[in-house]
């Protein structure tokens, strides 16, 4: 009788997982490999997609660092709508979520209405939003008006496009409220009523059992929430564009980021270098800047997350 060693049948295992693995290994390979390694060619190269790359080593490095004037405003841009935005969006779905749990009547309707602004389409949610926030004639500034209030100029002025696009993001919070919704259902009510024997108040009883309970939630809610601001473009282009009054038509100019570039992202850089200058050297730059930025956040959040975890545990 033949005997096989232990050597072929650890072989054959892996030979055997490996082939399990291999649909995954293959779109893994053609979808993000393959592009990953044509973005840090194309990045040493002058290439605007129509002719041959020329090698020109360093200068599209050179060029988006220090002479593109987009870059860093962007930069600065997307760096706080992820601390902002993805802060109090992540505190905003989790405060409608436990206000949520605490409604007996009627609890279906109110999650309805607050799951629906989610599914508008990005485009015409920031549409109306820019006509809500219109500075002239919106009736978010008529209510401040009649209110006595300051009037902001919104999505109009430098200083408050960033928090008025933070309160679109705010509107849309139903996907979050609906995963944090979920998890605070599923904490057990045995712990609630321990810590309330134990004489524990309101905020004792959110940090000892429900915090604990729902932090790998919480950890999945932030990461997921920096890498999609990361990626923000279709709202703050959108609501430029409306602010601006470009809203379409082929030959208007537009340069991105109205108004004073307060609304310019990193990915809307990519979009202007790649397809309106056709410098597409110089666009795969920014996109490894932005994905070596999005790897970062994401290492150092899981990082910190593991102690999160094990502390509440």
């Amino acid at each position: 009788m033949r005997t096989v060693s232990a050597a072929a049948r650890r072989r054959r295992s892996a030979l055997r997982t490996l082939g399990f693995l291999s649909p995954w290994l293959l779109g893994l390979g053609i979808f993000f490999g393959y592009p990953l390694a044509a973005t840090v060619y194309f990045s040493f190269m002058k290439y605007d997609g129509f002719t041959d790359p020329v090698w020109t080593g360093f200068d599209n490095w050179s060029y988006v660092f220090t002479d593109y004037p987009f870059f860093w405003p962007a930069l600065g841009n997307t760096l706080w709508l992820v601390a902002v935005m993805v802060t109090l969006r992540v505190a905003f779905g989790l405060g409608v979520g436990l206000l949520l749990t605490k409604i007996k009547t009627g609890a279906g309707v109110f999650r309805t209405l607050f799951y629906l602004p989610y599914l508008a389409p990005p485009v015409a949610a920031t549409v109306a939003f820019a006509f809500l926030l219109n500075p002239g004639t919106g009736p978010a500034n008529t209510v401040l008006d009649a209110l006595g209030l300051p009037q902001p100029g919104w999505f109009n002025d430098a200083s408050w496009s960033k928090p008025a696009l933070t309160l679109l993001a705010l509107w849309g919070i139903g996907d979050l409220m609906v995963i944090f919704l979920a998890s605070l259902l599923d904490v057990p009510k045995e712990q609630y009523e321990a810590a309330e024997l134990d004489g524990a108040g309101p905020w004792a009883r959110f940090r000892y059992v429900t915090l604990p309970n729902i932090s790998p939630i919480v950890l999945f809610a932030v990461v997921t929430g920096v890498i999609e601001t990361l990626q923000y473009y279709t709202q703050p282009m959108v609501a430029s564009k409306v602010a601006s009054g470009v809203i379409g038509g082929s030959g208007q100019h537009f340069e991105p980021g109205y108004p004073e570039k307060s609304t310019l992202t990193v990915p809307q850089t990519v979009y202007h270098l790649g397809f309106q200058r056709f410098d597409t050297g110089a666009a795969c730059v920014v996109a490894l800047v932005l994905f070596a930025i999005a790897m970062a956040c994401t290492a150092l959040l899981m990082r910190r997350g593991r102690g999160f975890l094990t502390a509440e545990d």
